[in-house]
């Protein structure tokens, strides 16, 4: 079987007095967009740090382009809940410190010129020399995003980066991620509670159980067409059977699923559902890997 370029290959965490989850695999394909929806406390953060370098894991490994994580690395941009700017700093200078991390030769004017073109990429070339405490809570979230992909990552990891937002900003951020994302074919792996923005954003969605021992129990492709609007998503054919079918999921599956796994199930081989699959409720038993692959 060929390694996807990021493969997730029997990773399991466990804390004192539980395991968060056991035996996790699945991988995330060059360019491809995943997101990870599920309960809390069925360890979503956890997967996300263990993808950064931030936490490792009890057993397994993680694989990128070929090479094992053994801690954090600039080639894993993380885009967190809260915006994690430097107070100090304005926008331009938070950008380009990162930048500077990146490519500690370049001089400081190309640093600088950089972080302007990463600014206004999300449309903040105005603002550039405002720190965060003159910046909106969206405009903060567009700093980070500006100063994630600004680093060329391997990946971008995206720790529900929206969720204390309004609906309005939310909205129009997801629209703005998802078109950035598209334009540099960046790889790119989301947790989120937000089905709808799992919808917009994913190409595939991981669904886990409820936890204590959670386990991703169902893969969800995403064949809506794209470029997909989060104002027009609700209007697009098969949309509302995609989505039924995950809340489904969440609300009753992800809790009767939850515990020991039933006899004979292999954690590699993970059920993948398509729209049209969802439409009469069957579901194919192949690998994450087999199914890109056929399509």
């Amino acid at each position: 079987m060929t390694r996807a370029y990021v493969s997730v290959e029997g990773v399991s965490r466990t804390f004192p007095g539980h395991a968060v989850f056991r035996d996790l695999w699945f991988g995330v394909e060059r360019g491809e967009f995943v997101c990870l929806v599920g309960h809390s406390g069925c360890g979503k953060t956890t997967v996300l740090n263990i993808l950064a370098g931030l936490d490792k894991p009890d057993s397994g490994g993680v694989i990128v382009d070929g090479r094992e994580i053994t801690g954090p690395s600039l080639d894993r941009a993380v885009i967190f809940q809260g915006h994690a700017l430097m107070p100090w700093m304005t926008a331009e200078a938070n950008v380009a410190f990162a930048l500077s991390c990146r490519h500690p030769t370049w001089p400081r004017a190309k640093l600088r010129e950089a972080a302007r073109a990463a600014l206004e990429k999300v449309g903040l070339a105005e603002a550039a020399e405002r720190k965060p405490s003159q910046l909106s809570g969206g405009m903060k979230q567009r700093v980070g995003i500006a100063r994630a992909l600004a680093l060329d990552p391997k990946i971008l990891l995206m720790d529900e980066p929206f969720s204390a937002l309004d609906a309005l900003t939310r909205g129009a951020l997801q629209d703005e991620v998802a078109r950035l994302v598209a334009e540099a074919r960046q790889t790119a792996f989301m947790i989120t509670h937000d089905v709808d923005e799992a919808i917009l954003l994913a190409d595939r969605i991981l669904l886990m159980t409820n936890g204590p021992d959670a386990r991703c129990a169902e893969v969800v492709v995403n064949t809506l067409p794209k470029p997909r609007h989060r104002a027009t998503l609700h209007r697009m054919p098969g949309y509302h059977r995609l989505r039924d079918h995950i809340l489904e999921f969440l609300l009753t599956r992800s809790r009767t699923l939850a515990g020991t796994p039933p006899s004979g199930w292999d954690p590699r081989e993970v059920p993948v559902v398509r729209p049209a699959d969802v439409a009469i409720g069957a579901a194919e038993t192949v690998t994450p890997q087999r199914a890109l692959a056929a399509e």
